[in-house]
């Protein structure tokens, strides 16, 4: 079953089952299942064998993640022991005064993060839950934002590791400079730039529809507490420093050891150093450091006892352990599906490259394709290491403006794909930073994302016939916000 359309049968069963059940930890498991059993020929213990191998080597290659989760965990809960969390409420309480002033600050600092997605995603959800939940912005909102403002800014973010990883995706033989081609693909990253041109749209009209807006006018009944400090009792006298400090440095010592592992000290540039960096490992360094700032910071001051600093670090892991749980499931469900399983991959390479469609509609072909693998694996970075050396391979050493433009499609169609999947982990870590319970926020954020997906489906279409992207950039940003202010009359007629 190898490399044939049976490959599609785990992800689609385990997101099916995800969005009817609304258990996303058997849904995951079961989607497991059905992949090892695929790949053992229905042998039970061949299949038992495939997903113990296959979880436990994508675990190994992914602990750096697992363990900047706990140590922002156990940061996230001395912080709202200290009490540090309860003060900045109050202080934006008086500061940000409205509930656009909240949500435009909420962009702000996620546009701001622009290194890492998650990084992004449970620094964000950290900083602004106290003052979202204030202003009466429910937590699948905050999702939304988080969501939106992590890896599409990522994406379009030449300082990111997101542009390491599409850089590497070329071929190795490529002449290609991946690092400019990124550079010059991101006025082309349609999805991207429309979904945080929604944002502001939305805040500006301040309105929602669908199933969002319903959990804007029911504030409250939907809100969970699944991620850091759900509950957490804030028992200190910490003051508004005693959060920014701790954020502040974590943001300098990420990304001072982001520079560090890309080798800067050797003599590297920094967008070079960006550019090799291992994100994930400077991220466990950056956190590291911060939790001893912290310490030093608060427990002489008596901020919080010795007692309660050490009981903040099993209550910040606990607090974590859902996911990574979804996590490790996700990982293990990708891993099935990947290259050296069923080969999920080769099924749609073949798909792609013996389909004889016209240059003109490359464009908008690979971004439905990028976005349907990227939703079935959850995976952007997997997406653009299969379908970019695709793209490479159509026009060869033709570089022209069509190829970036089809490049730019794939990045854009793999980040749609990883916005809207449920087992995407920038998706689960969004909901995680929020707190916000995950298939809510799944079902929250989709309707959006696929009104900004067909926008750019239609822009790479106009792109391709064209020949000139920025054509297409144009009639997006124009129809965008149209589409958005004539949802909202029509909202307002109907009220």
């Amino acid at each position: 079953m190898e490399g044939t359309i049976w490959t599609l049968v785990p992800p689609i069963l385990a997101i099916a089952l995800a969005l009817i059940t609304k258990e996303v930890y058997l849904s995951l498991f079961a989607g497991i299942c059905a992949g090892a059993l695929f790949y053992s020929g229905f042998s039970v213990s061949g299949a038992i064998s495939t997903t113990v191998d296959i979880m436990g080597s994508n675990v190994g290659e992914n602990i750096c993640i697992i363990i900047f989760l706990v140590l922002l965990g156990m940061m996230v809960s001395l912080m709202s022991k200290s009490g540090a969390s309860r003060a900045y409420g109050q202080w934006a309480s008086k500061n940000i005064k409205t509930k656009r002033g909240a949500l435009f600050s909420t962009v702000a600092l996620g546009v701001l993060i622009f290194v890492d997605d998650y990084f992004n995603c449970l620094t964000v959800g950290t900083i602004m839950s106290p003052i979202t939940d204030r202003h009466k912005i429910s937590r699948a909102k905050l999702a939304y934002i988080i969501d939106a403002t992590a890896a599409p800014v990522c994406i379009i973010s030449p300082v990111s590791s997101w542009a390491a990883a599409v850089s590497s995706s070329l071929p190795e033989n490529s002449s290609i400079d991946g690092f400019m081609m990124f550079i010059e693909a991101i006025p082309y990253n349609y999805y991207a730039l429309f979904t945080i041109l929604m944002l502001v749209v939305l805040i500006i009209l301040d309105f929602d529809f669908s199933k969002m807006k319903t959990y804007e006018l029911n504030y409250g009944s939907k809100i969970t507490a699944d991620g850091p400090a759900g509950d957490i009792v804030a028992n200190g006298n910490g003051k508004v420093r005693d959060l920014i400090i701790p954020i502040a440095v974590l943001v300098v010592f990420c990304i001072s050891a982001m520079l560090y592992t890309g080798g800067i000290l050797e003599g590297n540039g920094i967008v070079a150093s960006f550019s090799n960096c291992d994100s994930a490992f400077s991220l466990v360094i950056g956190s590291f450091f911060t939790m001893i700032v912290i310490a030093v910071l608060y427990l002489p001051r008596k901020i919080v006892t010795f007692k309660q600093f050490a009981e903040s670090l099993p209550e910040g892991f606990k607090a974590m352990v859902p996911a990574i749980l979804i996590l490790t499931f996700a990982w293990t469900l990708s891993g099935v599906c990947g290259d050296e399983y069923l080969r999920i991959g080769d099924y749609v390479s073949n798909l792609v490259n013996n389909s004889s469609m016209p240059h003109a509609i490359i464009p908008a072909i690979f971004f439905l394709v990028a976005l349907g693998l990227a939703f079935s694996t959850g995976t952007s970075w997997g997406t653009f290491g299969i379908l970019l050396p695709i793209v490479f391979a159509i026009f060869e050493t033709n570089v022209s403006t069509l190829m970036v433009i089809s490049m730019s499609a794939v990045m854009a169609g793999a980040v749609c794909g990883d916005h809207v999947s449920p087992i995407s982990d920038t998706t689960i870590l969004s909901s995680t930073g929020a707190q916000c319970n995950h298939i809510d926020h799944v079902n929250t954020q989709m309707p959006y994302a696929l009104i900004v997906a067909a926008i750019s489906f239609i822009c790479y279409i106009i792109s391709g016939f064209t020949g000139n992207g920025y054509i297409g950039l144009i009639v997006g940003l124009i129809a965008t916000p149209a589409l958005l202010f004539a949802i909202y009359k029509k909202q307002k007629a109907s009220a």
